[in-house]
């Protein structure tokens, strides 16, 4: 599907589609957020008739109706708007779009009416709805010879009583960069590992960025092995497709302030190594570039909308194949900031090519570095596909972290970055060891051995979104049911935000 979004005062409209919030209690009716009278009589008697209440998500299609100003209405459940916010009118918003798409309508308007909470402003409002339209549109088929001509659905936004002023524009504009620069990573990790290889990732970086203010430097293998960083390339070297390690940087702010780092892990294809995956389900590893994807579109988003920060992206890009020039378990290969690292399983590879990106950001001396990485299967084990896990000893970051995430409306968690996990992670024939000497708290462990690649004097924060990188569609209904979430740039864009 594409959408098409405006602000409009006279909308040409079939169809006018209502928000309406649940009743505070049982027995109270709900809440329809329009100033049309016809509109609130017929949406309140199917109240009355239980055909609609205004729960989250519920959708109800009222054909031909022909009110005043619309011939059908579409009503829109909110569920109880003080406790799910503008998250649950993003996630009220995918299901708008199906209900057009299987009633064949591609023309329609969306009402807000003068009694939405004014802890909501316009501009905010519109921000999410224009994130979640774009957001719900996704679909990836471009790979398929008999794809379906995408239909193109026409929604305008309409503010009862509301003209629409510079700030409305300006939250639709703002929604729109970031749903698309989301959409964006989805498609990186959507694609298949043939077709996204290191090199192809980095041309994509490039392509994405031209004509606007964010600089992309590439770094072949050759540049990899003279920049000291033996992490990435010994991950690499089982591989005919050669590492890159791509570095984005954006100048938004005064030539004086400290920039922003966000960093990525781009393993374009795990197959494990020698510490080979089991079959089922490793076609699934073409998603392990997704941090790395978060990174790129977060820096995308970050240049357009032109925020007075700078930031700088980096994302160490290779594959992890078996090949005949590859890692074996035992090996010790030497990180850029000097460290000797034993890689006694192959398949623990992203904090190894992380190791070089750290310490790389490190030099950088940055306000604060953000990793993002699908680094563990236990952090599916500890917290599913629902919440990003998080760790940190920065409290400051950390609370920037939870209130971006609360503005962007994705669930992250913090869990516990402490010394004696860091201890299970030193080595018996090298500085260091990447997977550890005791059992359990695997994503912990993982977040240990990237803390020693960091400055300590550097707020810093590792983010695992193993489990809710990609298939989350069950879970959020404007993410796809397969494939990539695009999960955390809408939080970074926040942080972002907040920090400048």
């Amino acid at each position: 599907m594409k959408v098409q979004l405006k602000i409009s005062n006279k909308p040409k409209d079939s169809c006018t589609i209502v928000f309406v919030s649940q009743g505070a209690s049982k027995n109270s009716p709900p809440t329809v957020f329009s100033k049309d009278p016809d509109i609130k009589k017929t949406l309140l008697m199917g109240a009355e008739d239980k055909i609609f209440e205004g729960k989250q998500g519920e959708v109800y299609f009222f054909r031909n109706v022909n009110t005043g100003i619309a011939k059908h209405i579409l009503a829109v459940g909110l569920g109880h708007l003080t406790k799910n916010g503008l998250e649950g009118v993003r996630r009220s918003v995918a299901m708008i779009l199906r209900t057009l798409k299987s009633n064949h309508i591609e023309h329609a308007a969306l009402r807000i009416g003068q009694n939405f909470p004014k802890s909501l402003s316009g501009a905010t409002l519109t921000k999410a709805v224009a994130e979640a339209f774009v957001m719900s549109a996704y679909h990836f088929d471009e790979l398929k010879s008999d794809k379906k001509e995408q239909k193109t659905f026409h929604i305008d936004i309409v503010f009862e009583g509301k003209s629409a002023g510079k700030a409305l524009e300006e939250g639709l504009r703002e929604g729109m960069i970031i749903g698309e620069s989301v959409n964006f990573a989805r498609r990186l990790g959507d694609m298949p590992g043939n077709l996204m290889t290191p090199s192809i990732l980095a041309k994509e970086t490039v392509h994405a960025a031209k004509g606007g203010k964010l600089k992309v430097t590439v770094w072949d293998l050759d540049k990899i092995k003279k920049e000291k960083m033996g992490c990435l390339a010994g991950v690499s070297a089982g591989s005919s497709e050669d590492a890159r390690f791509i570095i984005m940087e954006y100048k938004g702010g005064a030539a004086s302030k400290k920039p922003v780092c966000f960093v990525g892990k781009g393993l374009t294809f795990d197959s494990g190594g020698i510490s080979i995956k089991p079959a089922p389900a490793m076609e699934e590893m073409k998603y392990d570039m997704c941090g790395g994807a978060a990174t790129i579109a977060t820096m995308l988003a970050i240049s357009r909308l032109k925020l007075k920060i700078n930031a700088i992206g980096i994302v160490p890009s290779s594959e992890n194949m078996p090949g005949f020039s590859a890692t074996k378990p035992g090996d010790i290969h030497f990180a850029r900031n000097g460290k000797s690292v034993e890689v006694n399983n192959t398949d623990a590879e992203g904090r190894l090519i992380l190791a070089d990106a750290l310490s790389y950001a490190t030099e950088l001396k940055p306000a604060f570095i953000v990793d993002s990485a699908t680094l563990t299967g236990a952090m599916v084990i500890a917290l599913g596909d629902l919440h990003t896990g998080f760790f940190t000893k920065n409290n400051k970051l950390a609370k920037k972290m939870q209130e971006a995430a609360e503005e962007s409306g994705e669930m992250i968690w913090q869990l516990p970055l402490v010394d004696e996990h860091a201890e299970d992670m030193k080595g018996t024939y090298a500085d260091l060891s990447n997977i550890s000497s005791n059992k359990g708290a695997g994503s912990a462990h993982g977040a240990a051995f990237l803390e020693f690649f960091v400055d300590k004097d550097i707020p810093w924060a590792h983010v695992d979104i193993a489990g809710t990188a990609y298939h989350t569609g069950h879970r959020v209904s404007y993410n796809p049911k397969k494939g990539g979430s695009g999960v955390m740039v809408r939080t970074y864009v926040e942080l972002a935000k907040l920090w400048s």
